[in-house]
């Protein structure tokens, strides 16, 4: 079957784990992605992340599935080949600090000359325009900026400090709504013929994610977190974090049906979470998942990211592929085209 985007072209100019995310994201639907990087190869080599044969982990998950060229965009001769990639390109997608391609001479007004349909996506922290447009960031900034960082540390302890998020979220998140927003320019340049700018922020996006919390402060004009702690949920709800023998497990709600299913099983009239946790401490976290999941509980194994690769639902689901990685050191291509698929 072919994929969506397999006669679509992708200049890469993006580094670290916001921009290498959404182009990745991109190769999968079958875009040709081609990377360009410094000859000394990108600052994403050398993290965040351990280091692999002397390159970063980061730097082998985010960037399967692409091709790789080597250029110094600060060298005039370049600049040529540069510019006869991009009239070959449907998408130009770079996330350097607002302000660094216009100096370039690979700003969207210039490569829009080259290439009217050219789609020019512009990621970064706070946005092309504002009066942070120009400061810097990273997914930790995002997320604190728009309120995830004290929301999590809240929730943990409220009387505690914010907490930083795990996972990169303030990256990774924005990088599908980059994705995302990359395929709607493809679609509206497919039924008008017209390309455009598109740009995506970190700060837009993670407080876009804050939905819920902003409609509920605008609705009572009190924190939401203030107000869930004035009115703390029952303890004894089968709810939550609970303890087995090798870990934890993690209940998500109460059906009643499976709440009449779990008197059932211990035989009683009424149950609470007391009596769950006594019956599943001596579990391993499988064991407990699986007697809660047949009761009809939203639950699931708390697992560390590695654990995961190994549960054989998401093995069954082909979540996890071999790959045979090549030479990490970019490669430096032909000029004269864009790389052709294979």
């Amino acid at each position: 079957m072919k994929k969506i985007l397999e006669d679509i072209k992708i200049l890469d100019f993006t580094h670290v784990w916001f921009g290498p995310y959404t182009t990745m994201m991109l190769a999968e639907l079958g875009a040709e992605v081609v990377k360009v990087e410094p000859p000394w190869g990108t600052i994403g080599r050398m993290g965040p992340g351990e280091i692999y044969k002397g390159v970063s982990t980061t730097f082998y998950a985010l960037n399967l599935n692409k091709r790789d060229i080597s250029m110094d965009l600060k060298n005039p001769e370049v600049m040529d080949m540069i510019k006869e990639l991009v009239k070959q390109s449907d998408v130009v997608i770079q996330n350097f600090a607002p302000g660094t391609m216009e100096r370039l001479g690979l700003g969207y007004d210039v490569l829009k000359e080259i290439n009217p349909k050219i789609i020019y996506a512009a990621l970064s922290g706070f946005g092309q325009s504002g009066p942070y447009s120009r400061y810097g960031s990273y997914a930790v900034v995002a997320e604190a900026i728009s309120g995830h960082t004290y929301a999590t540390g809240k929730n943990y302890d409220y009387e505690g400090p914010p907490i930083n998020m795990a996972g990169a979220l303030g990256d990774l998140g924005p990088a599908m709504y980059a994705a995302f927003s990359i395929v709607a320019a493809i679609r509206h340049r497919d039924r008008t013929g017209v390309g455009q700018m598109v740009d995506v922020c970190q700060v837009d996006t993670m407080v876009a994610f804050n939905c819920c919390a902003s409609v509920a402060y605008d609705l009572f004009k009190e924190s939401p977190i203030d107000r869930r702690q004035d009115r703390p949920r029952d303890p004894q709800r089968i709810w939550g974090i609970l303890p087995v023998k090798d870990g934890w497990v993690q209940i998500a709600g109460e059906r009643s049906k499976a709440v009449e299913n779990l008197k059932e099983e211990l035989g009683v009239d009424e149950v609470n979470k007391d009596m769950v946790v006594a019956r599943i401490k001596d579990m391993t976290k499988l064991e407990a998942f699986d007697w809660l999941a047949k009761l009809g509980f939203p639950c699931a194994p708390i697992y560390e990211a590695h654990e995961a690769m190994w549960d054989p639902h998401l093995k069954a689901r082909n979540m996890w592929v071999c790959l045979l990685y090549t030479s990490p050191s970019p490669r430096a291509l032909s000029t004269s085209r864009m790389p052709s698929s294979a």
